[in-house]
């Protein structure tokens, strides 16, 4: 089987309110619009804002993993925009940057920057 494109779909209480804080406070860039729903440009993939969930915390299994250049730059313009940061920038035992935010529905989102010296950043691939 041959995967061609992804994308995350959510469900959001009120769209219009999950919607503002996609396209406002994380500043995602709008990838299409259409009657009842919104899909954002996320990296690689995509995030489709669409219908209505059934209540908050619907988002409880769902984390969203988004990789930044510069995270102490993510923060600030994050905490300038209003969003509800739930973790501070902070270096992990793993040795990855995160900040953690949530979205009106409770759905977690962490913004990571992968330090310069981490094994994420070497190319573990072998060349014949």
């Amino acid at each position: 089987m041959e995967i061609l494109a992804g994308r995350v779909l959510l469900r959001p209480v009120d769209p219009d309110v999950t919607t503002a804080f996609y396209r406002d406070v994380l500043g995602l860039a709008v990838y299409r619009e259409f009657p009842g729903g919104t899909v954002f440009f996320l990296g690689g993939g995509f995030l489709e804002v669409s219908g209505r969930g059934d209540g908050p915390g619907t988002g409880d299994g769902v984390r969203l993993w988004m990789q930044v250049r510069a995270l102490a730059e993510a923060h600030e313009e994050l905490a300038e925009r209003g969003a509800r940061i739930v973790r501070e920038p902070r270096r992990e035992p793993w040795g990855l940057d995160e900040m953690w935010v949530e979205d009106p529905d409770g759905v977690r989102i962490g913004f990571i920057e992968i330090p310069a010296d981490h094994p994420l950043r070497r190319d573990t691939r072998t060349t014949p």
